[in-house]
C-alpha cells in the first residue's frame, strides 16, 4: 500500500519576514517625516526620557545537546544533536532613558520564535531523518540601560522570562537510497513532551540610538539597530536530556517620545562693581611662646601610637624642623586649638628632632596604665621603637619604665567624680629628662616640661588687587571683559573671564605711576548672544607697608587642682617673661580650666590661677623698681565657649589647665 508523503504547512520563512519589516518600517518612516514635516517648530525640546515603540528582529538559533524520545508516543531510531533555525522576535517597547544620564532601563514583552531543524541524521536503516520544531514563547525581558560615553550608543541587558506558546515538531524519514521504490514514510506530527513551561534565562545587548527628527519637534522618533546574545545557560526548553539554545538576536526598534521644551536663555540682571584696596596703617602679630607638655596619651584598650599624633617614616624626617612645625599646618585650620594642637602632636617629632640636634641627651620614658606596670612599659616601649627606627636614636639613650599610676596622677584618692575622665589623663607615657637641652629654661627633673616652641600668628596683609565684581554672571553671562582708562588715556584690556569675581594685581593696573583716577568699562555677552556694558570709576594710590604690631603671649600650664605655679614656673616668669615687657605695656591674663569638676569651683580655680601668676609678675616688676604696667585678670572657669582648647582628649584637657599671659605695647 502506497502511503502519500505529507508536507507541513510552516510559518513564514525568514526572508518573507525580512521582506514585511522592511516594508513596515519603511510606511512607518515615511509617515514619521510627513507628520515631523508637518509639526516642525522652532522651539527646541530635550530628548524624551520616556520613549515607546516596538522592537523587531530575527533570532538566529543554535541548537547543541542532543534530544530523542520526542514524545510518550515517539522516539526515533536515531538521536537528534545539533542544529539551528531562524525565528521572529516582536515586541511592544518601553524605555526609560534621561538625557546626559548613564542608565535607564528597557521593557520588552512579546513573541519570541526558536524554531529550527535539527542536523539530518541516518537511521539504522540507512534512511535520512529530519527534525523540525516551531518552539515559540511569549517572553518578557526588562533590562538595564547603559550609556557609557553619554552618546547614542547603549549597552543593555538582563533577565528574560520566557512562557511557552508553541512545542510542536515535524519529523521526516525518508527512503533507503539503495532502494528507489521503497514507500516514502510519512511525516510524525506532534508536540515535545517535558517541556518546561516557563524559562528563566538572561541577555546582554547593544543597541543604536538614529534620531529621524530634529530637536525642534516636541515628538521625537528614533530608530535603534540593536544586537543581542542569549547564552543557552538555562536556556534548556525540556525538562529530560540535554537540547539546549544558544540564540543572537539582531533587529531594530522603531519608537518615539516627546521631550521637554528647552528655555530660551532669558538675560538676567548683572551688577559690577571695582573694588580698590586700602592700604592698612598696622598689622598684629602674636609672637607666642607655646609649652610643650611632656605626656603622650593613649586610648584605652590599646597600647599602640594614637594615630592623631603625627607618625613620620624615615624619608620624612629628614625635611622636619622643629621651628618650622608651625608652618606645616594646613591652611584651612583657624583658632588656637586647630593649629596648636597639631604642634603638640608632633610631639614625638619634637623630641626626636632635639635628640639629633643634642647627640648627648638622653630621656626616660614613663608608660602608666591603669591595667598595670607590664602595659605601661609595652606603651613606652612603642614610643622607643619609634624614636629609635625612625630617627636612629641609640637605644642606651632611651630608658623605658612601667607604673600603675604616673608620678603626678590626675585621679585622687578617695575620688568618686568623673573617674574616667580622670583615668584617661592617667593613661599616658611621660617623658622625663635630665638635660637642659631638651626642657623649659629653669627647669630639671622628672616633672620638667620640654622646652616651648614659639609661633607666630598674624593678621595676613590685606590683599594688594583690585576686585572686580560681576554679580550675576552665572545666571546672565557667558564671559566679559575689562576696559580700563587713565587719567591720560591710556587703556588697558583685561578678559574674557566667566567667573564673577577677578583679582588684578594694583601694581598690574598703576605700574609706576602715582596716585590715579580710572575709568572702567566690564563688556559681557549674554548667554542670548547680547553685548552689555557697565561702567564704574575708582581711585587708587601705591601700596604703602603696614606699620607691624608685635605683642608678646606666654602660658603656664597646671597638673589637674593644682593653682600654684611657683614649683615649676617661679623662675621662668621672674627672668624670661617679666623681663619682655616693655614700659608701659598692659599685661592680659586669663586663666581656665577644663571641663572635670564643678562649674563655680572652676572659676574659683582659674582666679586662683590668674591671681598666683599676676603675683609672681608684679613681684618681679617690683623688684626692678617698675610700677609702669597695667594688669587685667580674667578667670574664665571651664568655660567651653571660651577655653583655648576642646575637651574631647585628656591633651586637650591638660592644655585648658592654663593661665594665658598676653603682653600688649
Amino acid at each position: 500500500m502506497k502511503i502519500n508523503h505529507t508536507t507541513a504547512i510552516e510559518s513564514p520563512s525568514a526572508g518573507f519576514m525580512s521582506q514585511l519589516q522592511l516594508q513596515i518600517l519603511f510606511v512607518v518612516t515615511i509617515l514619521i517625516l510627513g507628520f515631523t514635516k508637518i509639526n516642525a517648530q522652532v522651539e527646541e525640546y530635550t530628548k524624551p526620557s520616556w520613549m515607546f515603540g516596538v522592537a523587531t528582529g530575527a533570532n538566529f538559533n543554535f541548537y547543541r545537546g542532543s534530544t530523542f524520545m520526542l514524545n510518550e508516543n515517539f522516539t526515533p531510531p536515531t538521536a537528534f544533536h545539533k542544529g539551528n533555525g531562524v525565528g521572529l522576535f516582536i515586541a511592544p517597547t518601553i524605555e526609560y532613558h534621561k538625557p546626559d544620564s548613564r542608565f535607564g532601563f528597557i521593557f520588552q514583552a512579546g513573541y519570541d520564535s526558536r524554531r529550527g531543524s535539527f542536523d539530518q541524521v541516518t537511521t539504522p536503516c540507512n534512511c535520512p531523518a529530519d527534525l523540525k520544531t516551531k518552539l515559540s514563547y511569549i517572553t518578557i525581558e526588562p533590562s538595564l540601560r547603559f550609556t557609557p560615553f553619554r552618546s547614542n550608543l547603549y549597552l543593555y541587558g538582563g533577565p528574560r522570562f520566557a512562557f511557552l506558546q508553541d512545542k510542536s515538531f515535524t519529523y521526516e524519514q525518508g527512503t533507503n537510497p539503495d532502494f528507489p521504490l521503497q514507500v516514502q514514510n510519512p511525516d510524525v506530527k506532534g508536540d515535545f513532551s517535558d517541556v518546561n513551561k516557563t524559562i528563566i534565562s538572561m541577555q546582554i545587548g547593544l543597541g543604536y540610538d538614529i534620531p529621524l527628527n530634529t530637536t525642534t519637534s516636541k515628538t521625537q522618533f528614533v530608530l535603534s539597530p540593536f544586537i543581542a546574545y542569549h547564552p543557552y545557560f538555562s536556556q534548556n526548553p525540556r525538562g529530560v536530556e540535554t537540547w539546549n539554545i544558544t540564540t543572537l538576536r539582531a533587529g531594530m526598534v522603531l519608537k518615539f517620545g516627546q521631550g521637554q521644551l528647552i528655555e530660551l536663555p532669558i538675560d538676567g540682571e548683572v551688577t559690577f562693581s571695582a573694588n580698590p584696596p586700602t592700604n592698612v596703617e598696622y598689622v598684629k602679630v602674636v609672637r607666642e611662646v607655646f609649652p610643650i607638655r611632656n605626656y603622650v596619651f593613649f586610648n584605652e584598650g590599646s597600647t599602640e601610637i594614637p594615630n592623631r599624633y603625627v607618625i613620620l617614616n624615615k624619608n620624612e624626617v629628614k625635611d622636619f624642623k622643629e621651628d618650622q612645625v608651625q608652618f606645616n599646618t594646613p591652611k584651612n585650620m583657624s583658632g588656637r586649638s586647630e593649629r596648636q594642637m597639631l604642634v603638640y602632636y608632633n610631639i614625638l617629632n619634637i623630641l626626636g628632632d632635639r635628640m639629633v640636634k643634642n647627640p648627648n641627651t638622653t630621656v626616660t620614658l614613663v608608660g602608666s596604665s591603669e591595667n598595670g606596670r607590664q602595659e605601661g612599659l609595652i606603651m613606652a616601649q612603642n614610643i622607643k621603637n619609634y624614636l629609635t627606627t625612625v630617627f636612629e636614636i641609640k637605644e642606651n639613650r632611651i630608658a623605658v619604665e612601667g607604673r600603675d599610676k604616673p608620678l603626678v596622677p590626675s585621679e585622687q584618692i578617695g575620688g568618686t567624680k568623673e573617674l574616667g575622665l580622670l583615668k584617661e589623663g592617667d593613661r599616658r607615657v611621660t617623658i622625663e629628662s635630665n638635660s637642659p637641652e631638651l626642657l623649659i629654661e629653669f627647669q630639671s627633673g622628672k616633672n620638667a616640661p620640654l622646652k616651648p616652641i614659639e609661633i607666630i600668628i598674624g593678621n595676613e596683609n590685606p590683599s594688594n588687587d583690585v576686585v572686580f565684581d560681576v554679580k550675576g554672571t552665572e545666571e546672565a553671562l557667558k564671559f566679559w571683559s575689562l576696559q580700563i582708562i587713565d587719567e591720560k588715556g591710556k587703556v588697558q584690556n583685561f578678559g574674557p573671564y566667566a567667573e564673577e569675581q577677578v583679582n588684578i594685581p594694583r601694581k598690574t593696573i598703576m605700574g609706576n605711576q602715582p596716585e590715579n583716577d580710572y575709568k572702567i568699562i566690564m563688556t559681557g555677552t549674554t548667554k542670548s548672544g547680547k553685548i552689555i556694558n557697565q561702567e564704574s570709576t575708582m581711585h587708587l594710590t601705591p601700596y604703602v607697608a603696614p606699620v607691624v604690631q608685635e605683642s608678646i603671649r606666654f602660658s603656664v600650664i597646671y597638673e589637674f587642682n593644682e593653682s600654684k605655679s611657683i614649683a615649676i614656673y617661679d623662675k621662668y616668669l621672674t627672668e624670661i617673661v617679666a623681663p619682655k615687657i616693655p614700659q608701659n605695656a598692659t599685661v592680659i591674663i586669663t586663666g581656665h580650666t577644663d571641663i572635670i569638676g564643678e562649674i563655680d569651683y572652676n572659676k574659683n580655680l582659674s582666679l586662683a590661677r590668674v591671681n598666683d601668676v599676676r603675683s609672681i609678675l608684679e613681684k618681679s616688676l617690683a623688684t626692678a623698681g617698675r610700677t609702669d604696667v597695667t594688669f587685667k585678670v580674667r578667670g574664665e572657669g571651664e568655660d567651653e565657649k571660651l577655653a583655648p582648647f576642646d575637651n574631647k582628649y585628656p591633651e586637650e584637657r591638660f592644655y585648658n589647665r592654663t593661665v594665658i599671659i598676653d603682653i600688649v605695647k
